[in-house]
């Protein structure tokens, strides 16, 4: 491949473009769309044991998923530890979820801090 070619996939500062969008085979959406940023995902035991043998059936971007989840991990913290896409990362959890290999829960919808506790926070804001 010559310089030029080589160089229309790549990016400076991104890296390179095609990774993400492959892995994923050109998938964009999750299957599970409940999964969030705050969504909390942990390795099930058999998702425990897939991460062990490491067999071909995972790719090693799902097998290090697998080894972070062995405790609780948010979505957000797996994307950051990965350095890829939240988006990217989504897709890859959603494979994990319908192989029972892991288990999410997402962040009650209606669950507020206590009114004292806002109170406290803007007060300490307040006081910076």
């Amino acid at each position: 491949m010559t310089d030029l070619g080589r160089d229309a996939w790549l990016d400076g500062e991104a890296g390179p473009v095609v990774r993400p969008y492959a892995m994923i085979s050109g998938r964009t959406r999750p299957t599970h769309a409940e999964l969030d940023l705050i969504s909390i995902v942990i390795a099930t035991g058999s998702g425990t044991r897939a991460a062990e043998r490491a067999g071909p059936e995972l790719n090693p971007e799902a097998v290090r998923i697998l080894r972070f989840c062995h405790d609780p991990m948010s979505v957000a913290e797996i994307s950051a530890h990965l350095d890829l896409p939240a988006g990217t990362v989504k897709v890859l959890l959603s494979d994990l979820i319908d192989q029972n290999f892991i288990a999410s829960r997402s962040p009650a919808l209606d669950a507020r801090p206590a009114h004292q506790i806002l109170e406290a926070v803007m007060h300490g804001l307040q006081a910076l």
